[in-house]
């Protein structure tokens, strides 16, 4: 938890040097930092898959959601390192945009966030009807209002 705190300091910090140059010193010691917790991240994410076992079994490690995610963002994370020297492809900077998905692994150790997480994903469809209702409700007073209002805000009439 502690180091998913200090990533996120350390992700709200990096905004401030998007437009730096790559060779200044706040972005290269913010790339060690980076590849501090990548590794950190890593080894925490290996260390679960020795203790728990990999999908095989009822409760292994890619049997929860939570930890599917933790996974997804561990990988990219260690692709995004991997490539980040060699390649400058535009359509791999998406992986660096993925590094805002590390604070969300919060959830992932907090019981309580799990459950208010899964009631608000419970609760979309009942929320999605009721969109629904009040679009149609919109739908017909603004047909009302057209129809009784057509021509009748004009300052003047153009004859």
């Amino acid at each position: 938890m502690f180091l998913i705190a200090l990533n996120s300091v350390k992700l709200a910090i990096d905004t401030y040097f998007l437009k730096s140059e790559p060779d200044e010193p706040a972005v290269v010691v913010g790339n060690y930092v980076d590849t501090f917790f990548n590794i950190s991240f890593a080894i925490e994410c290996f260390l679960k898959i020795i203790a728990l076992g990999f999908a095989m079994d009822d409760g292994s490690y890619m049997r929860e959601s939570w930890n599917q995610l933790d996974f997804f963002i561990v990988m990219t994370s260690l692709v995004d390192m991997s490539l980040a020297g060699s390649v400058d492809v535009g359509v791999l900077k998406i992986l660096r945009m993925l590094r805002i998905l590390r604070p969300l692994r919060v959830i992932s150790h907090n019981q309580s966030m799990k459950m208010i997480v899964s009631a608000l994903f419970d609760s979309v469809g009942a929320i999605f009807n009721v969109v629904i209702v009040m679009v149609m409700v919109w739908l017909m007073f603004a047909i009302l209002a057209i129809n009784l209002l057509s021509g009748k805000s004009f300052y003047c009439s153009i004859d």
